[in-house]
Order: structure tokens, then sequence, then C-alpha cells
């Protein structure tokens, strides 16, 4: 008898727009796991992880849908995440937050989790956010195994 087991990789992106005057408004989504992020991991559980950490969130410029193979978030703002926590067995979440004074101008189209040493675990692409200071932004991202 063959017994296979098969571990499903996901991420799950939260976030919550906070502008002056209004309400929050939180979305909520699920993301691309990265070609690379397979490799990091790899490296990780056989001791040879150095630079595999996950440790950042980028926020970038391009729209263009996500692909397992990308490698790089387009002009990218990136920012170390504020906590690591583990919410349920197999799983752990990085959480973030972009302030009101930070990254204005830049036109929010993709989000990525970064490694230490610059490898792009996990990507999203969404529609536009435009940065500006009146706007802050919180959230969660929960890579699921």
């Amino acid at each position: 008898m063959n017994i296979a087991e098969q571990i499903a990789l996901r991420g799950e992106l939260s976030i919550t727009l906070h502008r002056a005057g209004q309400q929050p408004q939180t979305i909520t989504e699920h993301n691309m796991i990265m070609t690379a992020a397979k490799s990091a991991l790899a490296r990780l559980i056989a001791g040879q992880g150095s630079g595999k950490n996950i440790n950042r969130i980028a926020f970038g410029t391009n729209g263009v849908g996500p692909t397992p193979n990308d490698q790089t978030i387009s002009s990218a703002y990136t920012k170390a995440v504020t906590a690591i926590t583990f919410p349920a067995e197999g799983q752990v979440r990085f959480t973030f937050a972009l302030g009101e004074s930070e990254a204005n101008g830049l036109n929010i189209r993709e989000l990525g989790l970064l490694c230490t040493d610059e490898t792009l675990f996990a990507r999203k692409v969404r529609g536009l956010i435009e940065k500006t200071s009146d706007l802050s932004i919180t959230g969660s991202w929960t890579i699921i195994f």
C-alpha cells in the first residue's frame, strides 16, 4: 500500500486601510506562494537556512498578476514585520504596519513577503491603493501549511 501525504502551502493576506475621517476598510484575500519559497523551506528544515527566514513586507507598483517564478516586487518600499505569531497548528502569521508618513505617493498594486536574503516568499497583486499622508495600513499575512 502506498500512502502519500501532501502539504498544501497557501497564504492569506488581510489589510486594513485607515483613512482620516473614514471607517477602516478591511480586505482579506489569498495570495500566491512563490517557487523560491519551497527552496527556502527545504534549506530551513535542513539547518542550512541562513537568510531564509521571513522578516519584511514589501509594497510595490506592479499590477501584473503573479506567477510562481516571480522574484521581485517593483519599486519596493520595504518594512520589517512588527510581530510573528502562530495562530493555529501549522500556521505562522506576520503582522505589519505602514504609517501615514511612509511611502507617500506610492501607487501600491502588489505586496510581498521577503526573506532576510531578499527571497520573495509570497506575492499578492490587488487593486490600486494610492498611498497618501492621510492613509495608514495595518495587516497580517498568514502562511498555512
